[in-house]
């Protein structure tokens, strides 16, 4: 670009260094990915600190990226608990930090990154809004929500928990959604004939039973399931919890296991303001007929995403991340792949 004159300037995205990459375990092949292949491809090195549970992934992915021609060593794993990752940040041969995790991880991580005046990207958790409005197409917004909610046995964090129903079309979408959720069998995942698998440890089922009996204590009404599957193994019902109202436990806090928690809203203006009524802002879906109003409302949403006629998804081409207490900062796209680069301006004077 020209500046003053036939000064000239442009702009280098440079790589960084080395980028500590602290992921979970709910999808620890393509999130690990997703974090990796843009700080990969910017010219960074990626030194993956995975969750205990899930270390066969991490090495895995390491041999996958050697063999498909990366440099040795340019993806590298360690074995490290809490208090080494805090000494792992402060190390000056790692230039920056990602994580994917709970809040209280990112704030923890995202601390210490500011203590040694480090970059962080946090992806947090989220409790991303469901909003159907009158004229959407019902049966399509059911089987779409009966996937985003209780794929993964719901846990994740870009998924739908929070279903805002217009009022004309609630009773209607609720009995169906219902009856789909019903169906919805509980077993080993292995198994082709089964839906929903196990959640992945005893206490995360049990945390998740205590928040749907706290939110039954708070006034909620339980439509389904609401049981932990007796049993080897960590399952919980397919569960539907309805008259949820901002100030109960389902709504307030992120749910992250197969329970769906619905909300009916008297107007649009009531589905918006109902929506961003959460510490969180990962993603959001709205189902309208109205595609055109659509767009309008979207840019009200306080989420870092929101799938119109749709559910919440990731894709290489198309950034993630979120807003308010679901983190900061761009995974994918060219948005991810200048997020650990040094945008390098320079100038050049001519001397004539």
């Amino acid at each position: 670009m020209s500046v003053d004159g036939d000064d000239q300037v442009h702009v280098s995205y440079l790589p960084i260094g080395t980028i500590l990459g602290v992921m979970p375990w709910n999808l620890p092949i393509w999130q690990v990915i997703r974090a990796s292949g843009p700080i990969m491809f910017s010219g960074n090195g990626f030194l993956l600190k995975h969750a205990p549970n899930v270390m066969g992934a991490a090495y895995a992915l390491q041999d996958v990226y050697e063999a498909a021609g990366f440099p040795t060593g340019l993806f590298a794993n360690i074995n490290a608990d809490n208090e080494t990752v805090a000494g792992v940040i402060a190390d000056p041969r790692v230039a920056a930090v990602t994580l994917t995790g709970s809040m209280r991880a990112g704030a923890a991580v995202a601390s210490t990154a500011a203590k040694a005046l480090k970059k962080s990207l946090l992806e947090l958790g989220g409790s991303d809004a469901f909003i159907v409005l009158a004229d959407a197409n019902i049966d399509l917004a059911v089987e779409a929500g009966i996937t985003a909610r209780f794929g993964n046995s719901g846990q994740v964090c870009l998924a739908a928990k929070r279903f805002i129903l217009e009022k004309p079309i609630a009773v209607e979408f609720t009995r169906k959604f219902v009856d789909a959720a019903r169906k919805l069998t509980v077993g080993d995942p292995l198994d082709p004939s089964i839906a929903m698998g196990p959640m992945a440890r005893n206490d995360l089922r049990d945390e998740l039973h205590n928040q749907v009996e706290q939110t039954l204590a708070e006034g909620a009404t339980l439509l389904l399931g609401g049981h932990k599957v007796e049993g080897p193994g960590n399952f919980y019902e397919a569960t539907v919890l309805a008259d949820v109202v901002p100030g109960m436990t389902a709504f307030e806090q992120e749910t992250f296991g197969p329970v769906a928690a619905i909300t009916v809203a008297n107007d649009v203006e009531h589905a918006i303001e109902l929506a961003n009524a959460s510490d969180y802002g990962l993603g959001g879906n709205l189902w309208t007929a109205d595609t055109t109003r659509a767009q309008r409302i979207a840019r009200r949403l306080e989420t870092g995403g929101v799938f119109i006629n749709g559910f919440s998804a990731s894709n290489a081409r198309i950034p993630v991340g979120g807003v308010k207490k679901s983190g900061y900062g761009r995974e994918l796209s060219h948005f991810g792949l200048r997020e650990f680069t040094n945008a390098q301006a320079v100038w050049t004077k001519f001397v004539h």
